[in-house]
């Protein structure tokens, strides 16, 4: 990415409006290493935040949500474990993200695909990268173990019975593909037009679409 910005820019530093063409622009460093967060261990260090270790007690959820209620976090119903822990990072950590940071090991609470962490037990081997305070790119080693994975996809569906409709549903057809097999396997998607957007200055994104959606043209 460093190679693309210096490429198109002939720097590894652009500005660019985040709060609108009629202020000021902030600048965005893209010069190698990007900082990296491992997430858990810097909400503690940042926010001083004890969270407990098993996540799916309700003792986690209660703690998270009086956090959230503390620091004036909002976090709309239903406050599953997942999404207060989601808030309460958007606010710590992805909030410090301008120049771009990788935000590592998440929990497996909040990573239903991803594969458990080698070393380090309830966290996954998950990274996301975010620039301007914005994700642009989520990867994971991926789970592939059926038995895991369908145990997840039910943690996940409890979730979304109670509400959540961010919360994946059982997906039987992969929980078979899996049990057939599937080789080590890492997997990562980008936010392309999100990184357009930084490299034109463009504060829409329907700016960068090659087909963006369009309201419909009535007749007369």
């Amino acid at each position: 990415m460093t190679g693309m910005v210096r490429e198109l820019t002939g720097g590894t530093r652009i500005k660019y409006h985040a709060n609108g063409a009629d202020n000021p622009p902030i600048e965005i460093d893209f010069t190698p290493p990007y900082r990296r967060i491992d997430m858990m261990q810097e909400l503690k260090s940042i926010a001083g935040l004890d969270i407990p270790s098993d996540l799916s007690s309700d003792e986690a959820n209660k703690y998270l949500a009086a956090t959230c209620e503390k620091y004036g976090i909002k976090c709309s119903p239903p406050q599953t474990t997942a999404r207060l822990l989601d808030k309460i990072t958007g606010h710590f950590l992805e909030a410090t993200c301008v120049n771009p940071t990788f935000i590592i090991n998440h929990p497996e609470i909040m990573s239903p695909l991803a594969k458990w962490h080698r070393t380090q037990p309830g966290l996954t081997e998950r990274f996301e990268l975010f620039i301007n305070k914005h994700e642009v790119c989520n990867a994971y080693t991926e789970l592939n173990d059926p038995l895991v994975q369908r145990h997840r996809f039910e943690e996940q569906l409890r979730s979304r019975q109670s509400g959540d409709d961010e919360a994946m549903a059982l997906d039987e057809a992969f929980c078979t593909a899996l049990e057939y097999g599937l080789p080590p396997t890492g997997g990562w998607g980008m936010g392309i037009d999100r990184i357009a957007m930084l490299l034109t200055d463009s504060q829409n994104i329907k700016e960068v679409l090659l087909f963006p959606t369009m309201k419909p043209q009535l007749p007369g």
